[in-house]
């Protein structure tokens, strides 16, 4: 009986991790939808676009953080 219930013990210790892998971000049963709408699609192109944009404003200076030290 005691080898039987540390049998037991020993298989949900195992099984409790794999489990729980699969339960976070979108590892559920229902996967979200891949469509988008028009106005997620203009939010998003808005969103590039004011990205590329303050990638463009940052200037492309060389930082030598061990120039002094030499």
């Amino acid at each position: 009986m005691k080898a039987v219930v540390i049998a037991l013990a020993t298989i949900v210790a195992l099984t409790a991790p794999a489990y729980s892998q699969g339960r976070g971000k979108g590892g559920g049963r229902h996967a979200p939808s891949q469509e988008q709408t028009e106005e997620q699609k203009k939010k998003a192109a808005e969103a590039e676009k004011a990205y590329h944009s303050a990638l463009d404003k940052i200037p492309d200076k060389k930082f030598d953080p061990w120039g002094n030290v030499r």
